[in-house]
């Protein structure tokens, strides 16, 4: 085996590796991605795309080569030959058996080439939207314990103002300014919510308006164009 294949067959070898690391299940998705974001990384990112052409070029050209090996080794008229003579046949056989293992290997390193580049794009993705469903999940969370906190004041709230309304006696009058302070609180905070969401739907109105402008400016400066461009059309006709 040459330099030059004894190389890409290293290179081959190399995929290999590093894609069964890749596949490795005790490695999470976050891990690589802290891996994938190292400084020198970073430093590297300018010559990262050039590199990964150039090396999809230098495998094309092998793999073009190692085709066209194996396309003159195995022609009909180079086998007649070579049935001629017992020595030539065998040569002419291992010739054929080397070109066609070049292209196994030139064709699976750009392969692999490839699939490597695309499996640490999925993993960076798969890192991103894992990290954005915890962010979520832990929001939903608070979300809903603080909902139920409020139902259960609300709850208290209630009872101690029915126990008020029948006549009963309050003991924990704390306890009730509390919750009435809590339940203002929770009102204010709603009220707060609902003008923020108005202004959410006037700004989104005013979008629609300025979008729905932008549509009819557009149709219209599509017709001028059009007339325009009949004009012209009419106007070479005549001149011919």
């Amino acid at each position: 085996m040459t330099l030059q294949w004894t190389a890409v067959a290293s290179f081959l070898y190399v995929e290999i590796g590093i894609l069964v690391i890749f596949c490795l299940p005790f490695i999470s998705a976050q891990r690589w991605h802290s891996i994938f974001k190292w400084s020198i990384w970073n430093h590297l990112s300018q010559f990262r795309n050039k590199g990964f052409l150039t090396m999809i070029i230098i495998l094309i050209v092998l793999f073009l080569d190692a085709l066209r090996e194996v396309r003159k080794y195995s022609s009909a008229d180079q086998t007649k030959d070579a049935k001629l003579h017992p020595n030539m046949f065998d040569h002419m056989h291992m010739k054929l058996f080397r070109a066609q293992r070049n292209l196994y290997i030139s064709g699976f390193s750009l392969f692999l080439w490839l699939v490597m580049r695309r499996v640490v794009t999925l993993i960076n993705q798969l890192a991103v939207a894992t990290s954005t469903s915890a962010a979520l999940q832990t929001q939903t969370e608070g979300a809903n314990q603080a909902a139920k906190k409020y139902m259960e004041d609300n709850e208290l709230l209630k009872q101690a103002l029915t126990d008020a309304k029948g006549g009963g006696k309050i003991d924990n009058s704390e306890e009730i300014k509390r919750l009435k302070k809590e339940v203002q609180r929770q009102t204010e905070e709603l009220k707060s919510s609902k003008d923020a969401l108005n202004i959410s739907k006037s700004n989104l109105d005013t979008m629609k308006k300025q979008t729905e402008g932008l549509t009819k400016e557009y149709d219209r400066l599509l017709q001028e164009h059009q007339e325009l461009q009949n004009q012209l059309d009419s106007k070479d006709k005549k001149d011919i």
